[in-house]
């Protein structure tokens, strides 16, 4: 008979929390993620997931690179999100009489096969990063079109009738209309 104490778990010797470049970031390791890391804020708070069989120095390499990720695209959001909210004002006064009020107007780097998204319920606008190279005439189309969703959902005959006031209407149309097309063929880089 042995007089060892029962065994206790190992303690997992990597921290909870990381310092990098004087914030605090938080780590959360999951059995089951397996090859997937992600960052996210929670309550102000930067909390990357990992998997939990990453090497400490894996984990600390991930860690570092997503909270600079982050902490970059949170700067230049910030920094462009108030110059479109500003653009956005505009056009919103200039053609549709101030009546498209967005709660938010942001750019977002998660659309791929959209230059804009709107949601009606909520007051939002997204542009798509993508949309930053485009003439400014276009870019104004693109932003009156999804301010203009505010007013009307759909792309009705009430929805056009709002956007008709614009000058470069049918243009800005024909200009992403043949970009859309030259993706869709493989034309662009």
């Amino acid at each position: 008979m042995s007089s060892r104490p029962p065994s206790r778990a190992r303690r997992d010797p990597r921290p909870d929390a990381y310092d990098i470049d004087g914030e605090v970031v938080a780590v959360r390791r999951s059995a089951r993620r397996r090859r997937t890391v992600s960052a996210r804020r929670e309550a102000g708070r930067l909390v990357v997931m990992v998997p939990a069989t990453l090497s400490a120095a894996e984990e600390h390499r991930f860690v570092e690179q997503l909270s600079r990720k982050m902490r970059d695209r949170e700067h230049r959001g910030h920094a462009g999100d108030s110059a479109l909210e500003t653009r956005a004002a505009e056009l919103s006064e200039l053609y549709l009489g101030g009546r498209a009020v967005p709660t938010s107007v942001r750019w977002s780097t998660r659309q791929r096969r959209r230059w804009g998204s709107c949601t009606p319920a909520t007051g939002e606008i997204r542009i798509s990063e993508h949309a930053r190279g485009l003439p400014d005439d276009v870019f104004d189309y693109l932003l009156l079109h999804e301010l203009a969703h505010l007013l009307v959902e759909g792309h009705g005959p009430r929805f056009w009738a709002e956007l008709a006031g614009y000058p470069d209407l049918e243009r800005a149309r024909g200009f992403l209309d043949g970009v859309a097309y030259a993706q869709d063929q493989g034309l662009t880089r």
